[in-house]
């Protein structure tokens, strides 16, 4: 037995479910946190849990360079070394590769890089990725993949996924089964409907315990990302988790979800709260902006989250102008908070069979924006 994925309600294309895994169950749809380097950035694993996150996200890229897998697995594992007891997801390492590597080589093996960290040569194979990721002790394992470029031509996006392909069979031999804990394949073929039709074939035929959308919030739109979407779901098992990679703003989020999407993982929560910025039901505010000096209310005045609750709109403008980290570590702690209830008022309106008025109803408050003291 691997992870267990049951789905409980469905809504048109939209799925509400459970996965199981060895460190706890997960609800569907989900968002995740992202912890690169095994800390999601300026908040506590406690306060991460607080916000609703049942699984967050780390990096093989990162953590094989900084502490190393092997140190990770002598501390038992990313959850005792973080301190982080719920599911973990840990991404392959190959996007990172790709964006931070000029120097990087690409063979039919794998890819030799040298570290941004240091400059030291690395090689990470489908194998060695594996490798590391299950002595992070990681819940979900993802195949190595290359990500491909965006623009790219059907040649090139064509010979870049059938390499991943290829990886991912690589992936599946060198995963080690244990009960709790599985391996999601990742569909690539650029923005071509015909590659990503390919692509989800392949990964069928080897068999994957969830399956992932890459290559994807790279540049191409909202629009070519739902069309996407729109020819490769109905090519995935639909007795399997899905998940769409790296993705995104909060309108992304309800648009996959109503296209048959499951789980989700973005910087975007945190990077914005680190950049003084906040996810509202009204749209996105910038806490730098004057008007906000002498505004006592809180940035949403119905969100129950803690920075909410216990802090004023003024306040914030303080400390994100005085530069004060607490700032930081406030609008975080807001964003990640207000994905999560997001994603629970997605769940529940699936329950209801009420999503069409959930969109309908989200999509006008974004619309009407924030208006300011009333």
């Amino acid at each position: 037995m691997s992870t267990e994925f049951e789905i409980i309600k469905t809504d048109g294309q939209a799925r509400l479910g459970s996965l199981m895994t060895a460190h706890g169950p997960i609800d569907t749809p989900a968002f995740m946190p992202v912890g690169t380097a095994a800390t999601v950035k300026a908040m506590t694993p406690e306060a991460v849990a607080g916000t609703g996150a049942q699984i967050i996200l780390g990096n093989t890229y990162h953590l094989m360079l900084r502490p190393g897998a092997d140190r990770v697995q002598r501390f038992g594992g990313l959850h005792k070394f973080m301190n982080w007891p719920g599911p973990i997801l840990t991404d392959s390492g190959g996007f990172q590769i790709m964006s931070l590597n000029e120097l990087r080589k690409m063979s039919e093996d794998g890819v030799t890089f040298r570290s941004h960290v240091d400059g030291s040569r690395h090689e990470l194979t489908p194998e060695r990725s594996v490798e590391i990721q299950h002595k992070l002790d990681s819940n979900i394992t993802m195949v190595l993949d290359e990500c491909t470029p965006f623009p790219a031509t059907e040649e090139e996006a064509a010979m870049s996924m059938r390499r991943s392909m290829r990886w991912a069979k690589r992936s599946k031999n060198a995963f080690i089964k244990r009960d709790g804990y599985g391996l999601f394949g990742i569909v690539q073929g650029g923005i071509y409907p015909a590659l990503r039709e390919e692509s989800a074939s392949a990964l069928k035929d080897i068999g994957f315990d969830g399956y992932a959308v890459g290559g994807l919030a790279v540049g191409e739109g909202q629009d070519v990302m739902f069309d996407v979407l729109d020819r490769t779901i109905p090519h995935l098992p639909s007795n399997r988790p899905r998940y769409l990679m790296g993705v995104g703003k909060p309108g992304d989020l309800v648009g996959a979800v109503r296209r048959g999407i499951d789980m989700f993982d973005c910087v975007l929560p945190t990077r914005s709260g680190r950049t003084n910025q906040a996810f509202t039901r009204m749209g996105q505010i910038n806490m730098r902006n004057a008007r906000h000096r002498d505004d006592q209310r809180p940035i949403d005045p119905k969100c129950i989250c803690y920075t909410c609750t216990h802090y004023s709109r003024g306040y914030l403008h303080h400390l994100v102008m005085t530069k004060e980290l607490l700032g930081l570590t406030l609008l975080s702690w807001h964003n990640l908070h207000y994905y999560q209830e997001l994603m629970q008022g997605l769940r529940q309106a699936i329950a209801e069979g009420a999503l069409d008025a959930f969109t309908a109803i989200f999509a006008a408050e974004q619309q009407a924006g924030d208006l300011g003291p009333v």
